[in-house]
């Protein structure tokens, strides 16, 4: 892809160092213009907004919305010439198949498929001892190896052709400061070990992967995305936005019968 249009987005907001170190990227390679929510909007998954207030930036546009909300506007009212869409980079990592509905970034990934446009998500695995649930205070260096894989795979991307046989892609990086330099083609891993427990009037809600991931170790197998950041590596899956079904001949005559 030569020289490409390119709509950003995220879902940490206009002023996240994150975007602004994949805009300073990718503008070495196409023209960038953002369309970001305003405000943080983490795990927003899909949700839409009916009608959004949107404001010209210095950068492009802010959307006081979510990221669907962002694509929808960018691509069918703002930027229709728009080639590519560009989400990220988030602040902490969208890792397995469980994780892909509620995010912000792979959905404004996911909505620019649906609309016909190649997409690429893009996320930086924070350890968790740097991060839980506080800011780690991270500034543009930290985002490089995340952004280099970004770039690179963007410019090289009409070379193979590759979104002829994915819809988006999705990329995971570790840290700068932790990267091998390595990059893996993964798929997202279905192992998913959420549970709950009651205290009272409060039910609490944990995901011990994260506990797993620190301490180096991981139930994910080899060649998943989870696999290869916990070694590391910079994580990218290809991946398609429809949901599919399967012929299924005893719901068939269920349906028959009702």
């Amino acid at each position: 892809m030569e020289e490409p249009d390119i709509l950003l987005t995220n879902d940490d907001g206009i002023d996240a160092n994150g975007l602004h170190a994949l805009r300073r990227g990718l503008s070495s390679i196409g023209s960038v213009t953002v369309v970001a929510p305003s405000e943080d909007q983490s795990a927003s998954g899909r949700t839409l907004s009916m009608s959004v207030t949107i404001r010209e930036h210095e950068q492009g546009y802010v959307v006081d919305g979510t990221p669907v909300d962002c694509v929808l506007a960018g691509l069918r009212s703002l930027l229709p010439e728009t080639d590519l869409v560009v989400a990220g980079c988030n602040q902490g990592a969208n890792l397995g198949s469980a994780v892909l509905g509620r995010s912000g970034t792979v959905s404004a990934a996911v909505e620019a498929a649906f609309l016909g446009v190649p997409a690429v998500a893009v996320s930086m695995y924070i350890p968790p001892e740097q991060f839980d649930g506080v800011d780690p205070g991270l500034d543009l260096a930290d985002y490089e190896s995340a952004v280099d894989a970004a770039t690179y795979l963007v410019e090289r991307a009409g070379d193979i052709d590759i979104f002829e046989r994915a819809d988006y892609l999705n990329i995971n990086a570790p840290i700068a400061a932790h990267s091998t330099g390595e990059m893996a083609v993964t798929q997202p891993s279905s192992v998913y070990r959420m549970t709950a427990d009651r205290e009272g009037e409060t039910v609490n809600i944990h995901d011990p992967i994260w506990g797993e991931m620190e301490s180096g170790s991981t139930a994910d197998p080899v060649g998943t995305d989870r696999h290869a950041i916990v070694e590391d590596r910079i994580s990218v899956s290809p991946l398609s936005a429809p949901h599919t079904t399967a012929d299924d001949p005893d719901l068939a005559a269920l349906a028959r019968e009702y």
